[in-house]
């Protein structure tokens, strides 16, 4: 184990932050426009290029990706994106029980349920104390010896399914907002009961007490639920076993909690983080500088899922604006604390895959990063993070966990 006034090691990820060239921007991408002096200063002295963070024939989800940039490799620890997020809401799944993410989705009122389009795959970002009461009504209505609803986070929730196995086909409503869902509902082996079960999730959210106020409100419902990300227990190796560092994460999300309870990682809770732009951007960045010089950790994980958001939503003005406050407020107090308190460090920025404003989905394309150390600055000839300089720079890793070997080891 190193000591404990070694070096630092920052992780600055920016869900989602690459994207396309965009029309509407002349060509150029949210990375290109946004106004980040903060990330540009860094790698101006320091290094950037391209790292794949999906492996070939995987999905680019944030599970996927988000395991592979904090340096375990998705081939060999990946088991699904849902039993991650168990984690984090504390479910002890056995060996034989399936996870199954279960969002609260607004669905258009078309019928048959089959007909229906995806209005909004996160129900208007509807608060965690009110997905409670419809999950724990779902539960009350829809659950058994076989099936579990678990609350989580805003509209992210789990499904537990238990002596059961994996084969179910199943898609991420993030990929389809705006389109029928005909063609994008469960299939394969448990494929017509999972069905069954949002179907009749409709029947009971659509008047329900909290969707009716939301209605009222202007809000989107949460109508329906809908079904996804199926996986098993996962087992990741220690952080501090791999690395020889002690680690922590801090995150809104249940996913990258998960992953951080799964590598036995100190999970930082931040009041406000809330995995939109409107987060507690402030508070990631003072809970990161305070775990780094105060608690004994030598490495913070800060995952932002704004840019994320936005580009699922096509949200181009807040996904502009929110690598500006990644770059202003949370890169900017980290450098200056840690400069202050002299102590040599590593940030590496990055996003874990592009989300695209035209597409609204996830894609495979490796992503810009900057990785930058207090004690090696260098005259990098490329002045700014973007997607195309990343490319210019000729530096690419087709394997995410040899870049995170290189910014930890430092060799």
């Amino acid at each position: 184990m190193k000591d404990e006034k070694a070096r630092k090691y920052v992780v600055i990820l920016g869900d989602g932050m690459a994207d396309y060239p965009i029309d509407e921007l002349g060509g150029k991408t949210p990375l290109e426009v946004a106004c980040k002096p903060n990330i540009d200063a860094l790698c101006a002295k320091g290094e950037i290029g391209l790292v794949k963070t999906v492996p070939d024939g995987m999905k680019p989800g944030s599970d996927v990706a988000n395991l592979a940039v904090m340096g375990y490799s998705p081939a060999r620890y990946y088991s699904g994106r849902s039993p991650l997020e168990a984690l984090s809401i504390g479910i002890d799944l056995k060996d034989n029980d399936i996870a199954i993410r279960c969002n609260l989705v607004t669905l258009s009122d078309d019928e048959p349920y089959e007909n229906k389009t995806m209005v909004d795959y996160s129900a208007g970002e509807i608060s965690t104390a009110e997905a409670r009461e419809l999950i724990e009504f779902v539960q009350s209505k829809l659950g058994n010896d076989k099936l579990r609803f678990f609350s989580g986070v805003s509209y992210r929730h789990c499904l537990v399914r238990h002596d059961s196995v994996l084969g179910t086909q199943y898609t991420p409503p993030h990929d389809i907002s705006d389109k029928k869902i005909t063609d994008y509902l469960p299939k394969e082996l448990y494929g017509e009961e999972m069905l069954g079960l949002m179907k009749k999730s409709y029947d009971l959210l659509k008047d329900h007490p909290v969707n009716l106020a939301r209605i009222k409100a202007g809000k989107n419902p949460a109508n329906s639920i809908w079904l996804w990300g199926e996986g098993t227990r996962p087992a990741l190796s220690p952080f501090e076993d791999v690395f020889g560092i002690k680690g922590a994460v801090i995150s809104a999300v249940d996913l990258i909690k998960g992953i951080g309870i799964g590598a036995k990682m100190k999970v930082i809770e931040v009041p406000g983080a809330c995995g939109t732009y409107e987060t507690n951007f402030a508070g990631k960045a003072q809970a990161a500088v305070k775990a780094l010089l105060e608690d004994g950790c030598d490495y913070v994980y800060i995952h932002m899922e704004a840019p994320d958001e936005c580009g699922h939503q096509g949200d181009l003005k807040h996904k502009i604006l929110s690598v500006e406050l990644i770059d202003s407020v949370v890169v900017q107090y980290i450098v200056k604390k840690l400069k202050e308190a002299k102590v040599d460090f590593s940030i590496l920025v990055a996003p874990d895959h592009p989300t695209p404003i035209k597409l609204k989905t996830h894609t495979s394309d490796p992503v810009p990063y900057v990785l930058y150390r207090s004690f090696d600055e260098k005259e990098n000839p490329f002045l700014s993070m973007t997607e195309k300089n990343a490319k210019d720079s000729g530096v690419y890793y087709g394997d995410s966990c040899a870049l995170i070997e290189k910014f930890i080891k430092e060799d």
